[in-house]
């Protein structure tokens, strides 16, 4: 099966300093832009800033217990393989990178095990990164 590209809309309140985040620490190209909205290749799929007033999730995130950690609701973020999560990683904890959840492996031994970590953008929306060794898991129960 091959996949389609997503488009994904966020708000953001500060669109500069999230202008600035996605193409400097992850590296993303950006594409078109108004003086409201950028537009970015996000691991090859469509992710679009849009200025917007802060929301209620940005302020102060809810969570749910996940393998022994609290993960942030909503967030969003792409699955990678293993060797470029690898190498997100290494890219992200050099930049310093304040983690929501450090880069680990959860569910080891279960089925479903993955790489995963979680940040913030500078505007409050979380973001998950993660890896499958066995990406035939990715849906498994």
């Amino acid at each position: 099966m091959s996949l389609a590209p997503f488009h994904l809309a966020i708000p953001v309140h500060d669109l500069g300093a999230a202008r600035h985040f996605y193409a400097e620490v992850f590296g993303c190209a950006e594409g078109r832009s108004s003086e409201h909205w950028v537009d970015f290749d996000f691991f090859g799929h469509q992710l679009v800033i849009h200025q917007a007033p802060k929301m209620p999730h940005q302020e102060a995130a809810h969570s749910n217990p996940v393998d022994g950690h609290d993960v942030p609701v909503p967030h969003f973020g792409v699955v990678l393989d293993w060797d470029d999560w690898q190498r997100l990683a290494a890219r992200l904890q050099a930049q310093n990178t304040e983690f929501v959840i450090e880069p680990h492996v959860r569910f080891q031994g279960q089925v479903g095990e993955q790489a995963t970590l979680f940040l913030l953008d500078p505007c409050g929306n979380a973001l998950e990164f993660k890896a499958f060794r066995d990406m035939s898991q990715l849906f498994a129960r």
